[in-house]
């Protein structure tokens, strides 16, 4: 079972992950191409804590992948906000 510290330390990286990609999108579409490093990295960020809300899924309890599983969609609605974004 995933300990609370960790779930918590997860979920709120992955609040830090999506604020930062809402703030790139943003700004994308202000200044349209000129923060393309920016948001790729937004992008790859975003890949990186969705593997990682999938790989504490494995050692989560019921109530945990739930909201695992919520958070998951946050994630994943945000990538697909930039991937059919501006860029």
């Amino acid at each position: 079972m995933a300990t609370r510290q960790s779930m918590n330390d997860l979920l709120e990286r992955c609040n830090q992950v999506i604020n930062y990609a809402e703030q790139q999108y943003e700004t994308a579409s202000r200044q349209e191409h000129y923060n393309t490093n920016e948001y790729s990295d937004a992008q790859m960020q975003l890949e990186e804590i969705y593997n990682d809300l999938h790989t504490m899924d494995h050692s989560a309890n019921q109530q945990q992948r739930e909201e695992l599983h919520r958070m998951r969609l946050l994630v994943e609605q945000m990538q697909n906000q930039l991937t059919l974004g501006l860029h």
